[in-house]
């Protein structure tokens, strides 16, 4: 990491540390559905390769939304996906937002 650049503190505060600017930013978690363990998917959608897969109980920051391909699961039917990491992407019928539609900024 370079001079200047942004990195998240976990008490909500901007720091410096030899000349590093942090600045945090807050992000809902979710859960997963319970007994589901989801794949994570490089993009929206089941044609996208799957970078890992999530443990049964975890739960996830959901940091934009993004449309895609429609999936059927325990919350619903749905082309919404979340984006809980740089390019990677889950399911949204399978993460309890309590919500049908977009809970998160539109990814780009």
């Amino acid at each position: 990491m370079g001079v200047g650049e942004n990195t998240a503190t976990t008490d909500g505060t901007a720091a410096e540390d030899q000349g590093v600017t942090t600045l945090a930013v807050d992000v809902a978690r979710y859960p997963i559905a319970p007994g589901y363990r989801v794949n994570v998917r490089k993009g929206p959608g089941t044609k996208y390769g799957i970078v890992r897969t999530l443990p049964y109980g975890m739960s996830v920051p959901v940091y934009c939304q993004k449309p895609g391909e429609w999936i059927a699961g325990p919350y619903g039917t749905s082309n919404l996906w979340d984006n809980i990491a740089s390019g990677e992407f889950v399911s949204d019928a399978y993460v309890h937002t309590g919500s049908d539609g977009y809970i998160a900024p539109r990814c780009d």
